[in-house]
């Protein structure tokens, strides 16, 4: 079975996160995602800041020793919210489901949220599988489809 595992990023992560992130069906799916996926300055300046930030964890996930994405945990609005990104290579074969619980064994605030496209049945279901439940819906402007779009609101604990 393959080993997952979080770790801190490092500066010889960037290039292979960059190419992951700007992957068109993960950004189509993420939806809420930097303006311009292409932008290499954007993103750089956007991971600087997160790598920088005390208030906010931010980690790469590993698969068997490989970089396969990243995951972490912000406040927004007073709430606690987790996001991770996973390697469209990685989808469905569980990496998100046990990255998320290695950060949830990390990050002990309870309740605990996260957002997902209503549409991105995967993650929702990877929330849900970890105990999350949907309490709500929003919409908001997804830059990956230029449109506004449902997105549901799920809470642990």
């Amino acid at each position: 079975m393959a080993e997952v595992a979080l770790r801190e990023v490092e500066d010889g992560d960037l290039d292979a996160l960059f190419e992951q992130m700007r992957d068109p069906e993960s950004v189509r799916m993420a939806a809420f995602t930097a303006r311009d996926p292409d932008d290499r300055a954007a993103f750089d300046k956007h991971i600087a800041r997160l790598r920088s930030d005390p208030e906010l964890t931010f980690l790469v996930i590993t698969r068997d020793g490989e970089l396969v994405g990243t995951i972490g945990s912000f406040e927004m609005e007073g709430d606690t919210e987790v996001t991770y990104w996973v390697d469209r290579s990685m989808w469905g074969q569980g990496v998100a489901g046990l990255a998320l619980a290695l950060l949830l064994e990390r990050i002990t605030v309870r309740p605990i949220h996260a957002r997902a496209a209503s549409d991105n049945a995967g993650s929702i279901r990877v929330l849900e599988r970890a105990g999350f439940v949907a309490i709500g819906t929003d919409v908001g402007y997804a830059n990956a489809r230029q449109a506004e779009i449902e997105e549901t609101i799920l809470r642990l604990g």
